[in-house]
């Protein structure tokens, strides 16, 4: 009888993030992004349709307190994911940066990974209906070669793109050689997230 076991697993996290004031998180990101000129201006030079604080802001925790509050509940989500993954560091993993995406409809974010970051990952914080799921890809992709498409039917864990719909108040984490993207926002109005990465 043959043995088939399981090898090389990639995982996901996702929780629901108690202790975030939903309301006022969503009016630091609106006030921010209102404010930010050198964030909307690079958004508008890279083609961004909305606005992201990623080339702009790297202090988004000192300064504003909803955004202090974020980063001290994501440090124990990640400490979490950590022990989860059997990371042999002793180590603590640091919050290395976290921005602001406002993704307006019809914007898209084309698939990427974080070099030099350990962990990665998106908090929601205003998701309507209609929004972008995040599409995760096979880290295997680029080394199938000749592999045939799997069926419409496979499990998830054996297909080569997963989609992950979130919910407002949920962190999604993921190694950070995971190439990922956001398709294109179906909905009416803007998808808000704040989006991490942990080295």
């Amino acid at each position: 009888m043959a043995e088939i076991k399981t090898l090389f697993v990639t995982k996901l996290y996702r929780a629901a993030v108690e202790g975030v004031d939903l309301r006022a998180l969503l009016a630091s990101c609106r006030m921010i992004a209102a404010e930010d000129e050198a964030g909307k201006a690079w958004s508008k030079e890279k083609g961004y349709r909305g606005y992201t604080s990623y080339a702009s802001l790297n202090d988004l925790p000192q300064r504003n307190p909803e955004f202090s509050t974020l980063a001290k509940l994501l440090d124990k989500h990640a400490a979490a994911f950590a022990r989860e993954l059997n990371f042999a560091s002793t180590r603590k993993l640091k919050l290395d940066s976290i921005w602001i995406n406002v993704l307006e409809p019809g914007g898209a974010h084309s698939g990427h990974i974080h070099p030099h970051s350990v962990l990665s990952g998106t908090f929601y914080v205003d998701v309507p209906a209609g929004a972008s799921a995040l599409k995760l890809e096979d880290p295997r992709l680029a080394m199938m070669m000749a592999a045939p498409t799997r069926g419409e039917d496979a499990p998830e864990s054996e297909r080569t793109f997963v989609y992950v719909t979130p919910k407002a108040g949920e962190v999604l984490m993921w190694e950070s050689f995971v190439r990922h993207e956001v398709p294109a926002n179906a909905a009416k109005k803007a998808r808000v997230s704040v989006s991490f990465n942990y080295a």
